[in-house]
């Protein structure tokens, strides 16, 4: 008989954070980083203003106000999502001249739970189509499992839901 049992948390060390002291349901804040988006050789997205959701067991994901985008980069789709905490999410490709577009690799909540008013006209991105995403100068690794979104960063440590195993977690 398999039973979900919680990992063991990896270690912490100096200017880090578990996602294991995450809560849930999940916490937004509005954060002073910088993150920037290239996709192409082209830098799709930048800014100062971010929203970060953390939710136990998954590295942060990142929100960026939809304005941070370049003018007609973001294009909708119609591919939705439903969050149990969030609401209805609506996808967007991300397009830029004279490269393949990047499909359903933006997710926004054109009406967000009233739980997380801070994520209003705010846009969200998987890591790994991209051709590199910065937060604060680092490079961010995509969460593991293809299907969350969580940023990785030196400053997040795990084990993180989407690996191998972690389907009961």
């Amino acid at each position: 008989m398999l039973f979900d049992r919680r990992p063991q948390p990896d270690p912490v060390g100096p200017g880090q954070e578990s996602v294991w002291d995450y809560p849930r349901p999940p916490r937004a804040e509005r954060v002073p980083r910088r993150a920037e988006l290239w996709h192409g050789g082209t830098l799709v997205a930048a800014s100062d203003d971010l929203v970060r959701v953390l939710e136990t067991s998954h590295p942060p994901t990142w929100y960026l106000l939809r304005t941070a985008f370049t003018d007609g980069v973001l294009v909708p789709g119609e591919h939705r999502t439903f969050c149990e905490w969030k609401g209805v999410a609506h996808y967007c490709d991300v397009r830029v001249p004279g490269v393949p577009p990047l499909t359903d690799v933006a997710w926004w909540y054109p009406r967000p739970d009233a739980r997380y008013p801070e994520l209003t006209d705010r846009v969200a991105v998987y890591v790994a189509p991209f051709e590199r995403i910065t937060l604060d100068g680092e490079t961010v690794r995509p969460q593991p499992g293809g299907f969350y979104g969580g940023w990785v960063t030196d400053e997040v440590v795990g084990p993180f839901k989407g690996g191998p195993g972690s389907r009961g977690w």
